[in-house]
């Protein structure tokens, strides 16, 4: 399941929330600034239908590896000085695949990931992987495209240039004027 970034469906709700984070102080969107603690907040993150985690120890450390090498990347929602939500992706060339996300208070992985959405837009990302297919994925628009175009995708990606990983709040008019 992928989702291309111009395709992503800015639902009223999360518009609004959008803009109320936006114009709020003690909010902020941080990316790399707490890679270690999302990891392990999706590690700890209790899904629904799932017992379990696939982030054991040695994949975090594999993702913190790659995370001191630039390949793997958060996008972190921020209030009152505390991570509240986020998520953790792996980035080679243009090519984006998110891996995880958490949430402790409601819809802070959300705004992490119009965050995410905002700065693939500025760097012209055209999809971001999202590797499983859920309903809450396909109502923010990503969809299921053959391997076969998938994999040519990610070809052509990984020659292109990585987006520049910081959030700026004017990104944000990349998803709200639209």
């Amino acid at each position: 399941m992928v989702l291309q970034v111009e395709r992503f469906k800015l639902h009223r709700s999360l518009k609004k929330t959008i803009n109320a984070f936006r114009h709020n102080a003690k909010c902020e969107v941080r990316i790399d600034s707490a890679f270690s603690s999302v990891i392990r907040h999706c590690a700890q993150s209790n899904r629904s239908g799932q017992t379990g985690t696939w982030i054991l120890p040695e994949m975090v450390a594999a993702y913190e590896a790659l995370h001191m090498q630039g390949i793997a990347h958060s996008v972190e929602t921020w209030v009152d000085g505390a991570l509240v939500g986020g998520l953790y992706c792996v980035n080679i060339g243009s090519a984006v695949f998110g891996e995880s996300m958490f949430s402790l208070r409601s819809d802070a992985s959300k705004v992490a990931l119009a965050a995410l959405v905002s700065i693939c837009r500025q760097h012209g990302v055209q999809w971001i992987d999202c590797q499983q297919n859920t309903r809450h994925l396909a109502s923010l628009g990503a969809a299921e495209i053959p391997r076969s175009s998938f994999v040519a995708h990610v070809e052509r990606a990984r020659l292109g240039p990585s987006p520049e990983w910081k959030f700026d709040p004017l990104y944000w008019g990349h998803l709200l004027e639209t």
